[in-house]
């Protein structure tokens, strides 16, 4: 495998990027983060994770102590992530929330419900970039496991390649982490990193809306 690309390398944490399709944890074979230690030659911390087929940034501690202090930072919302996706069906509404408890359903996938006891927390917005493509720019609010991918099904527009939710066969997945934001020691950090400019977010990426969303902390959340 080609060397892992490092996005950011700080004295307490890296950003790294996901290729799409390597295992977070090493499951068949070495996972990312194996391959990162190995490749840097030191032990990294997981703080969150990201699943196989999404491609993005990841962020690491360094130490233990970096680690609880961005765990706690991401349970406590602190860090917003920002992710781009690709879809083909029209959406029940092309911007919004979309809120609700998660229910376990077959064959390890999940499905929305109508409660909110402890729901998993969404908003995007979509805009049409060729015919039957919309792009979208994603922000959970929550951290619940498939929670885009569940989200985006919800509304009648499952990610274009995923399909364990439904979506239309594709080269891939098309979820993409694409920014990451929070304050660290005082200080406002921002990272980004594009999706390759191949295959369904090509449309996207070359899309006058990309302009905007290329801040994404500037629009309304």
């Amino acid at each position: 495998m080609d060397k892992l690309k490092l996005i950011a390398d700080e004295a307490d944490y890296i950003v790294a990027y996901k290729p799409c399709g390597v295992n977070f944890h090493s499951e068949e074979g070495p996972g990312f983060v194996s391959l990162l230690n190995t490749q840097l030659g030191y032990q990294l911390f997981p703080v969150h994770r990201l699943d196989k087929v999404t491609s993005g940034l990841i962020l690491l501690a360094k130490s233990s102590q970096a680690a609880k202090q961005f765990t706690e930072m991401f349970t406590s919302r602190k860090i917003d992530k920002y992710y781009l996706a690709m879809i083909k069906a029209k959406p029940k509404k092309k911007q919004g929330w979309i809120k609700g408890d998660m229910a376990k359903s077959r064959r390890g996938t999940f499905k929305l419900m109508k409660t909110k006891l402890n729901p998993a927390i969404t908003r995007f917005y979509s805009h049409s970039v060729g015919v039957n493509l919309r792009g979208c720019i994603i922000k959970p609010f929550s951290g619940k496991t498939h929670q885009i991918r569940v989200a985006l099904k919800s509304i009648g527009a499952p990610i274009l390649g995923d399909l364990a939710y439904g979506g239309e066969p594709a080269d891939r997945t098309y979820l993409h982490a694409f920014c990451l934001e929070f304050e660290w020691h005082g200080k406002s950090v921002s990272y980004q990193a594009c999706p390759p400019e191949e295959g369904a977010f090509t449309h996207l990426l070359t899309h006058e809306i990309f302009a905007i969303w290329q801040k994404p902390s500037q629009l309304e959340w």
